[in-house]
Order: structure tokens, then C-alpha cells, then sequence
């Protein structure tokens, strides 16, 4: 079956070493990329009732644009056509980025989502901008892959899957993982930031279920004591080189205390690992 992968496009070098990241990732299934760029008339608030028609010379400049840059990028894939089991299709939208993301989603039943962390506004010091975190956050129905504008892609090694055992995942729920690490054998390392103290017994059967999930993939459980989790994933990721961190986006969870706030630059090696944003079905 085809993997439908939904590519969001500003134009930036970030969001076209995405597209790269996500070409190779898929390159041995077969899949359909949407790649997408949503498009407003500058002047025009979107909330604003006063919104431009087709026809309107704001609107009909905006979209021109949005095509043209959408042409390039067609021709550039032209040139790499190694992958013969890839399509793209180009979607131009006059929309907010997030409200256009959640209706292709919808109407073409997309799988991933795959962006860069920052787009072409995005300050050098903000390793992940505005964008990825209203679409990592608010794009439920669907997982997100982030990539980070220095991530260069190379096959999955292992991935970094931190969890403080307080949730009984589905198996279902767990499958974007598989599917990612299944995409290049890549193992599975499960990390959790201890206090010192022992698992309960509900932590104890949830880390067993998580075996279970996993069972058929390599896959390993680890701990880091006494240090908070933001801190023990940046040690866990940079001290081994993980090349991928996949969380489950909970509110209030491991995800706000990381990525919403303004970046610090202690995070480190988060500028160059790819993340992957899953949710919580139950949510």
C-alpha cells in the first residue's frame, strides 16, 4: 500500500532539505508526496472579514507566487527521478499553514507529516520555529516529523523514544515508531529520567507492555537517575549520536517543557536530530 507523506513548503532551504530527508527516508516504498504551500495576500489579515477573491489583484499575485515557487520545486525533483516508485503533487492553498495542513490531511488521508523546524523568517537562535510547533502541537490526526535545517540525512541507526512509564500505550498508538525504525532497521532505545525512586507497579506494567509492542524489533530500555528528563534526553541523544527522538505529544507533557518555549542553547544536538511528534489517540 502507498505511504501518503504531506511535505509543507515555504520556499526556505530548511523546508527543502526536509523534502530531501523525507525522499531518502521513503526511498525504498512507494509513496505519494504532497508537497504543499499555503498562500495569504499580504495586507489581508486571514481572520480579517475583508478577504481577497480570486481575481483581486493581492490574491492573484499571492497565488502566482505560491505556483511559480511550487514549479521550481517540480523541476528540481525532475532532475532526481531515482526513486520511480515516488510521485509529488503540488498543492497551492490561500490559507493559514495549519488550517491548510489539517484539511489535506483530511481529504487525502496523509500518514506523515514532514517539515523543517524553522522556515524563512525564523531567527538563527529559534531552532524551532512558530510553524513547527502550532503544526507538532495542534495537527492531531496525524504524526509530524521535524527536521532540523543541519540534519543531513543518513539511514536511522537508532531511535530515542523517552517516556516516563505513566502511559499504557496501544499498540496502534505505537506503530509510527515501528513503521520509522522498520524503515532502516534501526533499533529502538527506551529512556527514562528517574528521581531515584522505583517504578510503581502501574510503570512496571506499562514498560512491559512497551516490550511486548516491541517485540520483533530491536529494541533496548534505559535510565538515567537523578537528572530531569529534558536534560537526560540531550545527554542520552548526544553521548550515543541517536539520530532520531520520538515522543508522544501530550498537553502539559514532556513536549512543552522542551520545544514551545523560546530555544536555549544548551539544547545542543537538538539542533541536528530529527523529532517525531505522535499523539496520544485518546486525546
Amino acid at each position: 500500500m502507498k505511504k501518503k507523506i504531506l511535505l509543507p513548503t515555504d520556499f526556505s532551504r530548511n523546508s527543502w532539505n526536509a523534502m530531501q530527508y523525507a525522499i531518502e527516508l521513503y526511498k525504498n516504498e512507494a509513496c505519494d508526496f504532497y508537497v504543499l504551500n499555503a498562500f495569504n495576500a499580504t495586507g489581508y489579515a486571514l481572520e480579517s472579514m475583508m478577504v481577497p477573491e480570486p481575481g483581486e489583484k493581492l490574491y492573484d499575485e499571492a497565488k502566482q507566487k505560491s505556483e511559480k515557487g511550487l514549479g521550481k520545486i517540480m523541476e528540481r525533483l525532475s532532475f532526481r527521478d531515482q526513486y520511480p516508485n515516488h510521485k509529488f503533487f503540488m498543492v497551492s492553498q490561500f490559507n493559514s499553514l495549519l488550517e491548510a495542513i489539517k484539511e489535506l490531511v483530511d481529504k487525502e488521508d496523509i500518514q506523515m507529516i514532514i517539515m523543517g523546524t524553522k522556515g524563512t523568517t525564523a531567527s538563527r537562535d529559534v531552532i524551532f520555529g512558530s510553524n513547527a510547533v502550532s503544526v507538532m502541537e495542534k495537527s492531531r490526526s496525524c504524526p509530524v516529523m521535524a527536521i532540523p535545517e543541519e540534519a543531513n540525512y543518513k539511514d536511522l541507526k537508532e531511535i530515542v523514544f523517552p517516556t516516563d512509564y505513566r502511559m499504557n500505550f496501544k499498540r496502534r498508538e505505537l506503530q509510527d515508531i515501528m513503521d520509522a525504525a522498520e524503515l532502516s532497521n534501526a533499533a529502538i532505545r527506551i529512556l527514562y529520567a528517574s528521581n531515584g525512586d522505583p517504578l510503581d507497579n502501574d510503570q512496571e506494567n506499562n514498560k512491559k507492555l512497551l516490550d511486548e509492542s516491541f517485540e520483533g524489533l530491536p529494541h533496548t530500555f534505559h535510565t538515567l537517575s537523578n537528572v530531569d528528563p529534558k536534560s537526560a534526553v540531550r545527554c542520552f541523544v548526544e553521548s550515543r549520536e541517536s539520530d532520531m527522538i520520538a515522543f508522544f505529544n501530550r498537553k502539559h507533557s514532556f513536549f512543552g517543557s522542551i520545544f514551545s518555549r523560546p530555544m536555549v542553547k544548551s539544547l545542543g544536538r537538538y539542533a541536528k536530530v530529527p523529532v517525531l511528534a505522535l499523539h496520544d489517540l485518546r486525546n
